[in-house]
């Protein structure tokens, strides 16, 4: 077992572990549909979050060749999933029915989400800086990347459901949009 195996076999794991607490609620939430409306805010959330991760296990994967075995690395990632984590758990409620309505849950707990998704996304970038050198400012960087920050910080603080989901829906489309223009 390489370095890279052994500190992907933790970061794996609480990854897989966010996708399904965040998979999980969206089943109870959709079980409860009945009684409780899900909504448009928290359903971009929960896209936005799960690409978040898929991106982030991605991102592990292409500095397998830079990351040493240390221990600063291993709790470093450690703290990262774990808020991964967390952040999914908190998309949706652990008793959607208690909830009329997610979008007063969604409104509760948003910021939580997307800060950690922003502080996860922080690391990342400081993390390549540190191993491989900043990336370019180039317009697609700058789209790709850069516009992720403000963007995020601007669903953190606005109090208009409206510019938060715009926002969401602008950083899920970054997703599908990094994939075709490289």
């Amino acid at each position: 077992m390489s370095g890279f195996e052994f500190i992907f076999s933790l970061f794996g794991l609480i990854l897989g572990l966010a996708l399904a607490e965040g998979l999980g609620g969206l089943a109870r939430a959709l079980k409860a549909s009945h009684r409780v409306r899900i909504g448009w805010p928290t359903a971009l959330l929960g896209l936005f979050v799960s690409c978040d991760v898929v991106t982030f296990w991605m991102y592990g994967w292409s500095l397998r060749d830079l990351l040493p075995l240390s221990w600063p690395v291993l709790f470093g990632g450690f703290l990262v999933t774990a808020i991964y984590y967390v952040a999914a758990s908190l998309i949706f409620p652990d008793d959607p029915e208690a909830w009329s309505d997610l979008n007063a849950h969604f409104d509760k707990h948003r910021r939580m989400v997307i800060g950690g998704i922003l502080l996860c996304n922080v690391a990342l970038i400081a993390s390549v800086a540190a191993l491989d050198g900043f990336p370019p400012f180039d317009l697609r960087r700058i789209v790709q990347t850069w516009s992720f920050f403000p963007v995020a910080a601007l669903a953190i603080w606005a109090s208009d459901r409206r510019i938060i989901c715009a926002c969401l829906i602008w950083l899920i489309a970054l997703y599908p949009l990094s994939a075709v223009w490289r």
